[in-house]
């Protein structure tokens, strides 16, 4: 049997991770009091129980009893329950701007600011973070991303390293990305926007992506990039980061960065275990 905590930050996406868990075939339970924990798990575990795979939601709205948490967690093993903890997160400003767009109340800022009751909920959460086999970071996740995390996890049965990695590709004309971890300059590349026929295309087309990569600066640089980027991440893991945002700029965020964001994406994407996803912010502009 299986038998998943879902919790997290108050936003960051709980009640979608339960609903994808309950496409998956799990019998979830969201906002169980906290009390009926332990008999909730004895009686799903029981042999007459024809349930196989249990995901409880739980989290800050149980009040008063939330405390009363670490204590029930301790006592699953003697059920003969190995409980595995799902935490979702997301970054202090994706909360608060996810709250005011939905115009829902925190729940520990009813009649106070959202970023005070964000703060207090990371006080109170943290231990359950600390012991969390699982930690996504849904700052920068679509929801088909999200969904493809967890089926890695849930159905697949892959291993999980708690990392998510954005591949970014950005024009330096509409500033550097705030959010970005390690930013990379590729202005020094040859630039199509001054190839009449080019000028109009961007680095998701072919046309483009060979006039870029045909010049050997480029494959050093990819070359070199790949091999830094693969030495950092096992050590960004083991510092504990979850989110790594790699931004690539180039003057107006169409052509350059957007191809070497692309190559990036590519050789990284056949040979690491982490979350991978790419963005391309300033092709629209």
């Amino acid at each position: 049997m299986r038998f998943v905590i879902v919790t997290g930050m108050s936003g960051a996406g709980k009640s979608s991770a339960l609903k994808m868990l309950e496409d998956f075939g799990y019998f979830c339970v969201d906002n169980l009091p906290i009390p009926l924990l332990n008999k909730f798990a004895e009686l799903a575990w029981s042999q007459q129980s024809e349930i196989s795979k249990v995901a409880l939601g739980v989290d800050i709205r149980s009040g008063q009893s939330f405390g009363e948490l670490e204590g029930e967690l301790e006592k699953l093993p003697a059920l003969g329950v190995e409980a595995e903890i799902l935490f979702l997160d997301a970054a202090d400003t994706t909360l608060v701007k996810r709250y005011k767009e939905t115009r829902r109340a925190h729940p520990l800022a009813k009649n106070g600011r959202v970023d005070q009751g964000i703060e207090m909920e990371r006080k109170r959460l943290a231990y359950l973070k600390k012991s969390a086999d699982y930690i996504i970071d849904t700052s920068q996740m679509l929801t088909r991303e999200l969904h493809q995390e967890l089926e890695k996890i849930f159905v697949e049965n892959r291993e999980f390293k708690n990392l998510m990695i954005t591949i970014l590709s950005f024009g330096f004309k509409y500033g550097i990305p705030t959010d970005a971890d390690l930013v990379f300059d590729v202005r020094f590349l040859p630039n199509p926007y001054y190839i009449e026929d080019l000028k109009k295309k961007t680095g998701n087309e072919k046309e483009v992506q060979d006039y870029v990569m045909g010049f050997e600066i480029s494959h050093i640089f990819l070359e070199k990039l790949k091999d830094m980027i693969e030495f950092l991440i096992p050590n960004y893991v083991l510092e504990g980061k979850n989110q790594l945002v790699i931004a690539i700029g180039c003057t107006g965020g169409k052509h350059r960065s957007v191809t070497l964001a692309n190559q990036l994406y590519e050789a990284l994407k056949s040979q690491t275990e982490y979350g991978l996803r790419i963005e391309h912010r300033d092709i629209p502009k």
